[in-house]
């Protein structure tokens, strides 16, 4: 059995934390904030009408710009009220309810594979410690040969960057460039976050 994401140990704990998470983002756009600089730098690296996965995607700002901008976006949280926020906020991705560690779109009729993967928000650190190479795993399966995959967290969240360089290893993906931050601002030893753009391990 897949061991429950850290995210809806939280929720169970506090059933009122995911409306929270919610009300924060819609909050902070009605006051015209940026939220969505992840996004400009996935738009950034992507084709027009590119096909993207928005893993972990929250209420769906990411996923939303994206396909605003253009792009044939598919979006997976594990937090049902999370999606239907998305759902109500950002129509037009497809919005599904989905553990990334079980990670089957075309078992739920989605083709794959995707140009590009977006994990923003802390989204690995979340998940599963148990799941994480499992995770890190089902998103590369569900790259095209020459996709990518770009995710973004900080450090101090139990989750250090050296075991997530090993993971990323493990999980048949490599790295091709590491990041600070998401407007492309060099990764160093003394870095607090980390923006790893990975590409699956096998001939292209």
């Amino acid at each position: 059995m897949i061991e429950q994401s850290l995210w809806m140990q939280k929720v169970e704990a506090n059933p009122a934390h995911s409306q929270w998470y919610i009300d924060r983002f819609r909050t902070l756009a009605r006051a015209g904030e940026d939220l969505v600089g992840e996004a400009r730098l996935i738009d950034a690296m992507a084709a027009r009408g590119a096909r993207i996965l928005d893993a972990g995607c929250g209420p769906g700002r990411i996923g939303g710009y994206l396909a605003e901008a253009g792009h044939d976006v598919v979006g997976v949280d594990v937090d049902p009220a999370l999606i239907a926020a998305a759902e109500e906020d950002h129509p037009g991705p497809r919005w599904l309810v989905g553990d990334l560690a079980e990670l089957d779109l075309p078992a739920r009729g989605i083709p794959e594979p995707f140009d590009l993967i977006v994990s923003a928000g802390n989204v690995m650190t979340f998940v599963a410690p148990s799941t994480r190479v499992q995770v890190l795993s089902r998103l590369g399966a569900h790259l095209a040969d020459d996709g990518r995959a770009v995710i973004g967290f900080g450090a101090g969240r139990d989750y250090p960057f050296s075991d997530f360089f090993a993971d990323v290893t493990e999980a048949g993906l490599t790295p091709d460039l590491l990041l600070s931050t998401w407007d492309v601002r060099p990764f160093t030893d003394d870095s607090d976050f980390l923006v790893a753009v990975l590409r699956p391990n096998r001939p292209r």
